[in-house]
């Protein structure tokens, strides 16, 4: 299993979401929602701390993982945190 990034800001991960096919539906306060994954409207929620605390990240990635159906370390690896 593939270590956790560390120090991965909230709008680094954003942007790397979008890069993989997620998009921005709303912003409330300091959280963003994007949806996307295998139906497109799965949802995923960011906050846009600096940084993110680790287990937020995993229980992020964990399900970006599952909307996805790629292995969480591939996903580490798309994402270039």
């Amino acid at each position: 299993m593939s270590k956790t990034p560390r120090d991965v800001t909230g709008e680094r991960l954003t942007k790397a979401l979008v890069r993989i096919g997620y998009r921005v539906v709303r912003q409330t306060g300091s959280h963003v929602r994007l949806k996307g994954g295998r139906s497109g409207e799965e949802p995923v929620t960011i906050p846009r701390h600096n940084p993110i605390r680790v287990g937020t990240l995993n229980g992020i990635l964990d399900d970006v993982a599952a909307q996805t159906g790629t292995p969480r370390e591939e996903l580490i690896e798309a994402l270039e945190l």
